[in-house]
């Protein structure tokens, strides 16, 4: 019999009502998103699909939400029920029945749906999986039974997903276009539902299961894994080059770095994928000591200046092992110069507290894969303190961050794979952004230093074993660059508000054009006078209603041209009529020829136009006539078709027609002055067949040792640094070397417009200069090499690099793993 029902724990049922909330909102968005990517596409078929999907779905939202409902609370049912109800009886053979295949078929898309989405909130499921126990009323499974699962994970939310989606539509290919957007739209918003379910089920008591249960259960099991570090301490001090294992000596320069591998650590001591990896006690590796933990804070406040223990035990001189000052908040408003190298040669920034407390951290953890952990953030952060490109002032703040990053390296082994993890982008990002101001000593320097400060405090003072707290520094630190670089670039001429300006005129151009077009549509004119009316003359209308507005005179005789140039070419029958054109024929070629030079409209096409204008006018002189009637309300039809008013820009600023921003609608509205306040670069003045003498630095190509490890996680593609690639990763805030008028120059990105069409530059140091590049024009200077970023890579990959290099050096046959 099946067991009784039984209410969800309250915890689980509001953490249920958040997600159905955020489905239903996802649904929303779903349904404007597929009106918008219907109108940007320029494929019938596909238009078509979208616009179908877009309609069903409207038109059966509420449906998609009752089986959204129904399907999620019955598999959260099947989820907890087998922790819920713990003396229910075994199932009955009678109640046994075979799966049929579309369930499968369902099973198996909820599964892709629920990896598609799980791969961007990764964190926060590691921390909602941690409360799973506490919240279904149990600390977990007993020993050798399965451990209660997530019944909140991405897996069960698309099996539901996809039930609702099947109520929508019977059509294949109208639920596969709706599972996409589902997808997308989802991906965007769990991250923070699952946020804020771990903030309530914090708010109400809920705690993680892993530190109380090993504490409580793996007593004996740490005791044996420090036995078993002794062993190996003493093996590796009789073995120091590590011939048994084939691994670097742990205190090397080099510690436990493999040179194959897309992020540190050796492929043999690493995890496989997908496995939850294991101390050499059996103990997981997220759950990091409480000892461990204790000291890490306690370095953390003593690397502050707390009590002058931050950079190591000091030696008479008052400087730790490391060579530096023994205080970490010694050297951090830079009053105090630093003079500390590595064993090997290399100059720090900052004292590597890693290093100086070795010993401390190898004891307070457990297992030989937390000690090479160690071992390796530490020879990562000898190459980070040491980076000739990172301003000294940057470098000590990130020396601040050495022990929150060993607390996330011990906890999460991503960290060494995944170069969109957010510790990893925090420090690549302010490290980058900080080579790229030519003077952090200036005001803006400054101020850009003073957050930075502020960020990494929040960081070291708040809970920095958590993903979100580095989320939010990085959303504070984009808001800060971006309003910094719309300062900058205002004050260089404002080429943002133009450009902005410009395109405003051109949605208002092609929605005026659209309007003429379909109201000309059902007249009888020839067809190249409409496509004239409508395409050409609408922009002279726009630009002298835009110019001197709808009451001026210039724009009144160009809105009668175009009603004149319509009623010409229809045929003419009586001699009175035929006089009153012969009459105003000069006067309208005068005028015709004023709006075309107004809008600067090409020699070549006045000419081709006026030659196919001359034969229609001699036609309409010998066709049959119209009646009187027809003729008036043919004219009246005509003048109502003009005297429809221009849209403004605000009434068309919702448009999302990519043809709107382009160059080709942009560039000719341009005049020569403000092609120069803005400082465009035109193609025709670099010599695209000179060649470019382009330095090659010490670095090398990062993909030359950037190498997948066995049974590691694969890496994310590299983001390029050059080549043609470059122009869709340039980001704002960003220094890239850009060669004009002969020769190299240091330039930052300050704008970009939503289309990605325009791009603005800033060259200088104290007299700035803007620099703006069409999307042709960046992308040509790529191509041809003449831009580049500044840095080879970013710091945590150049680190990395220099690193792996160092041990090929150093340990023998390692120089063969990394060809």
């Amino acid at each position: 019999m099946n067991a009784p029902f039984r209410p969800l724990p309250p915890a689980l049922a509001s953490a249920a009502e958040r997600v159905k909330a955020a489905v239903r909102a996802a649904c929303e968005r779903t349904i404007e998103s597929l009106g918008l990517a219907a109108l940007s596409s320029n494929n019938v078929f596909q238009r078509d699909g979208l616009l179908g999907a877009q309609f069903e779905l409207n038109r059966k939202s509420a449906i998609f939400a009752l089986t959204f409902n129904g399907a999620f609370d019955d598999r959260l049912l099947r989820e907890v029920r087998p922790f819920a109800t713990p003396d229910a009886a075994p199932t009955s053979w009678n109640e046994l029945s075979l799966v049929d295949d579309h369930e499968v078929d369902v099973q198996v898309a909820a599964e892709r749906f629920g990896m598609q989405i799980s791969q961007h909130c990764d964190w926060e499921l590691r921390d909602l999986d941690t409360c799973v126990g506490p919240m279904l009323g149990s600390t977990g499974a007993p020993r050798g039974e399965t451990p209660p699962r997530n019944p909140l994970r991405p897996e069960i939310i698309g099996y539901a997903t996809i039930r609702a989606i099947e109520s929508v539509s019977d059509r294949a290919d109208v639920r596969k276009v709706l599972e996409a957007e589902f997808i997308r739209s989802l991906t965007a918003t769990l991250p923070q539902i699952y946020s804020s379910v771990m903030g309530e089920l914090r708010s109400v008591g809920i705690k993680p299961v892993g530190m109380s249960e090993r504490l409580a259960d793996r007593a004996g099991d740490r005791a044996n894994d420090r036995a078993n570090d002794r062993s190996h301490d003493r093996s590796a001090a009789q073995n120091p080059r590590g011939a048994d294992s084939g691994q670097a000596p742990l205190g090397g320069p080099a510690q436990g770095l493999s040179s194959r591998g897309g992020g540190l650590g050796d492929s043999k001591s690493m995890p496989s994928g997908g496995q939850s990896p294991r101390r050499s006690g059996g103990t997981p590796l997220g759950q990091v000591d409480v000892e461990l933990m204790s000291l890490m804070r306690r370095l953390t406040v003593d690397s502050r200046g707390g009590n002058g223990r931050g950079g190591g035990e000091p030696n008479a001189e008052g400087h730790s092992r490391s060579g530096g000052p023994s205080n970490l908040g010694d050297f951090d408003s830079g009053e105090t110069p630093f003079d500390g190298y590595t064993e090997d040669g290399l100059r720090l920034a900052a004292p590597n507290l890693i290093r100086a407390h070795r010993d401390e951290l190898r004891g307070a953890s457990s297992g030989a894969l937390d000690h090479m952990v160690i071992d390796v953030v530490g020879s990562l952060f000898d190459q980070i303190l040491s980076d000739p490109k990172v301003p000294p002032q940057m470098a000590r703040q990130i020396g601040r961050l050495q022990l929150p990053v060993l607390r996330t390296a011990l906890g999460d082994p991503t960290f060494f794979s995944s170069r969109k993890h957010p510790v990893r982008r925090f420090i690549n990002r302010i490290s980058s952004l900080a080579s790229a101001f030519e003077d952090l000593e200036a005001e803006e320097g400054k101020l850009f230093l003073q957050l930075v400060r502020q960020l990494v405090q929040g960081i070291v003072e708040g809970d920095f074993d958590q993903a979100e707290v580095y989320e939010r520094q990085l959303a504070a630190l984009e808001a800060f660059v971006n309003e910094q670089a719309r300062q900058e670039v205002s004050e260089q001429g404002d080429a943002a508000s133009l450009i902005a300006q410009k395109e405003g005129e051109a949605r208002v151009r092609q929605h005026y054009a659209n309007r003429l077009e379909g109201e000309l549509g059902s007249l009888a004119v020839p067809p190249f006078v409409r496509d004239f009316i409508s395409q050409v003359w609408s922009q002279v209308l726009v630009k002298a209603h835009l110019t001197d507005g709808t009451d001026d005179s210039r724009f009144k005789r160009f809105r009668h041209a175009g009603r004149e140039l319509f009623m010409s070419v229809q045929p003419k029958g009586t001699p009175a009529q035929r006089k009153t054109f012969l009459m105003q024929l000069p006067k309208l070629m005068q005028e015709l020829t004023e709006g075309m030079d107004f809008i600067a409209w090409p020699a070549e096409s006045k000419k081709t136009f006026f030659g196919a204008l001359l034969p229609a006018h001699a036609q309409s002189l010998k066709g049959e006539a119209l009646s009187t009637l027809d003729f008036n309300l043919l004219a009246r039809q005509v003048d109502k078709v003009f005297d429809t008013p221009i849209p403004s820009q605000a009434e068309v600023s919702h448009s999302s027609d990519p043809a709107t921003t382009s160059e080709e609608a942009i560039l000719p509205t341009l005049t020569a002055e403000e092609i120069q306040r803005i400082g465009l670069v035109d193609e025709a003045s670099v010599d695209w067949s000179g060649k470019v003498d382009i330095e090659i630095g010490a670095e090398p190509a990062l993909a030359e040792v950037d190498i997948a490890i066995d049974g590691m996680p694969a890496p994310e593609p590299i983001e390029p640094m050059q080549g043609k690639s470059l122009a869709a990763h340039v980001q704002i805030g960003y220094a890239y070397q850009m060669h004009l008028e002969g020769a190299w120059h240091k330039v930052r990105l300050t704008h970009v417009n939503p289309a990605r069409t325009f791009y603005v530059f800033s060259r200088g140091r104290k007299h700035k200069q803007a620099i703006s590049l069409t999307h042709r024009m960046l992308v040509r200077l790529c191509e041809s090499e003449r831009l580049r970023a500044f840095e080879s890579a970013y710091l945590v990959e150049r680190a990395t690099a220099r690193a792996r290099r160092q041990l090929a050096k150093v340990t023998p046959g390692a120089a063969a793993l990394t060809a």
